[in-house]
């Protein structure tokens, strides 16, 4: 199939001239650390949603950071009936591959977690990671709510770790930038009469590098999901070592008319690990039980059958256990096609 896309690229816009007027001047503001500076000024404007408290301690023996979360205050209520279902996600960046999940404390804005899980890591590499604490709320039939995150800098903030260190930080609220994931480009088209619908994945773009080499081996997989349970799967080709791959790839899904409504696609990009587990980077969903742009482009191709359209679409994190797909649900099988 050959797929037209849209270029992207950035066009160069020129710089205006700064006034001479100012030349011999020092300007004290022109030799600001940017990034520290942006991400101080940043975090003291965002909005926090409670407290999380955890200790810090390095394992000689096992050459491993010991990390125990303790406990979260005052935490915001997600749910209708005021109150949140919260557990925690915890990577050690820029590795995402090894990440810990607490488990779920139900209706509870307070939780007491006191887990602890352990980090391989050499204790000269120390100063170059940081600690990435994530607190969710629970759902059971939706894509889980991110309520905010933590993240320690500097590990040797408050010790040298020989000995346990309590620590206490606020929770900021989750930003998009929190949690942007990357993005993917995808193309659908809708024949009726043959009961077909086309997914092209043609590109992704700034994926989240999920390799401590700061880059990843992406592949996209696509499921067709029918009341909470996997009917089909297919799957394109992995890129290796890329942030921005390109697939232009065809995948083919048989659904009827009469089954549209009852269907959706959920899209993963994952991450190829030839050693250990594949893991997922980033998910994103369409169909008419989608949310947003998700909901919009499908309902877009069946107003226009017959015409490939595509978007842009942003990956959101993985839901993980609980999510409504993975739950169990009765759907029949659609039926197949009629010859037209």
């Amino acid at each position: 199939m050959n797929v037209t896309s849209v270029d992207f690229s950035i066009e160069t816009v020129p710089l205006r001239q700064s006034s001479t007027s100012s030349i011999g001047r020092i300007k004290p503001e022109l030799y600001k650390q940017k990034s520290v500076d942006s991400e101080d000024e940043a975090r003291a404007n965002a909005e926090t949603c409670g407290k999380l408290s955890f200790s810090l301690q390095y394992d000689y023996e096992e050459q491993a950071l010991v990390v125990r979360i303790l406990k979260a205050l005052d935490l915001p209520a997600k749910d209708f009936t005021g109150t949140s279902d919260p557990y925690v996600k915890i990577y050690l960046l820029p590795e995402r591959k090894k990440k810990f999940q607490t488990r779920v404390h139900r209706k509870n804005l307070n939780p007491m977690f006191d887990e602890t899980f352990s980090f391989p890591v050499a204790y000269d590499e120390l100063c170059n990671r940081k600690l990435h604490f994530s607190v969710y709320d629970f759902d059971r039939f939706t894509s889980h709510d991110m309520i905010g995150e933590v993240v320690v800098d500097n590990l040797f903030e408050l010790s040298d770790l020989s000995r346990e260190a309590v620590v206490w930080k606020d929770i900021y609220a989750a930003t998009t930038e929190s949690i942007d994931l990357g993005e993917i480009m995808y193309s659908m088209c809708y024949l009726p009469t043959a009961g077909r619908m086309t997914l092209t994945v043609i590109k992704c773009r700034n994926l989240k590098a999920m390799d401590i080499t700061g880059s990843s081996d992406p592949y996209v997989k696509v499921y067709l999901i029918c009341d909470g349970r996997r009917l089909k799967k297919r799957k394109t080709t992995i890129k290796k070592n890329t942030l921005n791959p390109v697939y232009n790839e065809a995948i083919v899904f048989d659904i009827p008319p009469e089954n549209v409504e009852q269907v959706s696609l959920s899209i993963m990009v994952m991450d190829y690990d030839r050693v250990g587990h594949n893991e997922v980077i980033g998910v994103c969903r369409t169909g008419p039980d989608a949310e947003g742009l998700g909901r919009d482009h499908w309902n877009e191709i069946l107003a226009y059958p017959r015409k490939p359209i595509t978007h842009w679409h942003s990956l959101g994190e993985w839901p993980g256990r609980g999510a409504s797909f993975e739950s169990q649900g009765s759907c029949s099988s659609p039926k197949p096609p009629q010859t037209p």
